[in-house]
């Protein structure tokens, strides 16, 4: 595998949303299919701790999950998961109390192993919890860049100018300077529209918040997405899905591997 000094580590990318429902998971799962298809290393990580779906939207039932590492102090490489080339995922379980509402300690270890996994990849992508709970909030934080999902639905919209508030309220509670998340507006019917929800929720963040989101893209609506939850087999599991859907995780995906460290600092070794 690709590993970096230990002066180096991949970025952190957390992906949320303001409400559930709005296709976090979908675009998490996707776009990190896309960037390893580049030749990148990517981590795929599920943070949405309680009630988990990275590997329901694989079809993966792991053997070990991130509630293993927390709780029984398994090494988390051995709950990695290889989804494709250059692809590993550490899912989440699903229905564990104890890991909707860590202690700190838990919570700190989470971060701490997020950080020393960053080191043998090129980039790590969380699918974090939606809405505005303190797990959610502080691995926000922690993250290098934050992508704030949302939708043409009043509601969604809503909720995630609440979820940059909050994350702002968070950060000078904390004395924190946590960067602004970007948008994606996925379900729009047009590039019109995914402009227009963007831009309507920069308008209302810089009044009220001094914050300017900047677009990251959108998605269309598609049946094919449906289909593909439906079946637990990702879109983009067999290459670039066709038409615009692909082009618009493709242009996604470049912006996050855009974000990934130079490929000369790479050096290439064995996982030990």
């Amino acid at each position: 595998m690709e590993a970096r000094s230990n002066s180096r580590r991949a970025p952190i990318v957390a992906v949320t949303g303001g409400k559930g429902g709005v296709g976090k998971t979908m675009l998490a799962v996707n776009a990190a299919l896309a960037v390893a298809r580049t030749g990148r290393r990517v981590l795929l990580v599920d943070l949405d701790l309680g009630l988990a779906d990275v590997g329901v939207l694989l079809g993966r039932s792991p053997v070990a999950t991130i509630e293993d590492v927390v709780v029984s102090d398994l090494d988390p490489r051995a709950a990695l998961v290889q989804v494709a080339p250059g692809l590993d995922a550490l899912c989440g379980g699903g229905g564990s109390p104890a890991m909707a509402d860590l202690a700190p300690p838990a919570r700190m270890r989470i971060v701490g192993l997020l950080k020393e996994l960053a080191r043998e990849y090129d980039l790590v992508l969380c699918d974090g919890a939606a809405g505005i709970g303190s797990d959610a909030l502080h691995f926000l934080a922690a993250a290098d860049h934050v992508v704030l999902v949302t939708t043409p639905d009043p509601a969604a919209l809503t909720d995630a100018y609440g979820l940059v508030k909050a994350l702002d309220a968070f950060g000078e509670q904390h004395g924190r300077e946590i960067p602004t998340p970007e948008v994606v507006v996925n379900r729009a019917a047009s590039p019109e529209e995914a402009d227009g929800v963007a831009t309507r929720l920069r308008a209302v963040c810089e009044r009220f918040l001094s914050r300017s989101p900047k677009s990251a893209g959108w998605l269309p609506a598609s049946g094919l997405v449906e289909l593909a939850c439906r079946v637990q087999r990702p879109f983009a599991a067999d290459g670039q899905a066709p038409g615009l859907l692909g082009t618009c995780i493709a242009r996604l995906a470049a912006r996050f591997e855009r974000l990934c460290p130079e490929r000369e600092a790479l050096s290439t070794c064995s996982r030990a």
